[in-house]
């Protein structure tokens, strides 16, 4: 049974705390979508652009689908998206995530990656990704597993990008709380 379509519109990001973060989802089912697949990509890609991401995966908006979008011209939406090979060659990078606005941290990730998705028509691709996409395919491809970007990173990155991280909640709060009208 196909959900409403408007209940994939306006999508918005959970709250970070979200138990949806940290679950492993289920393939998306093209034989019963419980969503029509065209209409979910285009969603999500309209949310990943308007938060100004490189990725977004569905469980970031409350959805329970194994699918993400990344960004690209045309945007890529991957359902049940799979990892086929990752080089040796590894890169450190700061990475960051929409579901934790201001959180950055060193994370060493694969530098080229060959990947199979199904796109929304259903047709499977194949292809190889590299640099930014790759890492941003492994990024979302996480989120689908219900593993959160930070703990990838080693404890010493982590725990800098944590404190780091508090110091700019706090001045985000702070600057709320003196643009609060008197």
């Amino acid at each position: 049974m196909q959900q409403d379509v408007g209940k994939v519109v306006n999508l918005e990001l959970v709250e970070q705390n979200s138990p949806i973060l940290r679950t492993v989802l289920e393939p998306f089912d093209f034989s019963n979508p419980p969503v029509d697949p065209n209409d979910l990509a285009v969603a999500m890609v309209e949310c990943m652009r308007k938060h100004g991401g490189l990725g977004l995966s569905a469980n970031q908006v409350g959805l329970p689908y194994r699918m993400f979008v990344l960004e690209g011209e045309p945007a890529y939406a991957c359902f049940n998206p799979r990892v086929i090979d990752a080089s040796d060659e590894e890169v450190v990078l700061d990475e960051g995530c929409l579901s934790y606005p201001g959180l950055f941290v060193k994370v060493k990730r694969p530098r080229h990656l060959r990947v199979r998705f199904t796109g929304p028509n259903g047709e499977t691709h194949t292809m190889k990704f590299t640099g930014m996409t790759a890492r941003a395919y492994l990024h979302e491809y996480d989120h689908l597993q219900g593993k959160i970007f930070y703990t990838r990173a080693n404890l010493i990155h982590r725990d800098r990008a944590m404190r780091e991280w508090k110091k700019y909640k706090r001045q985000v709060k702070n600057e709320h709380i003196q643009n609060v009208p008197a």
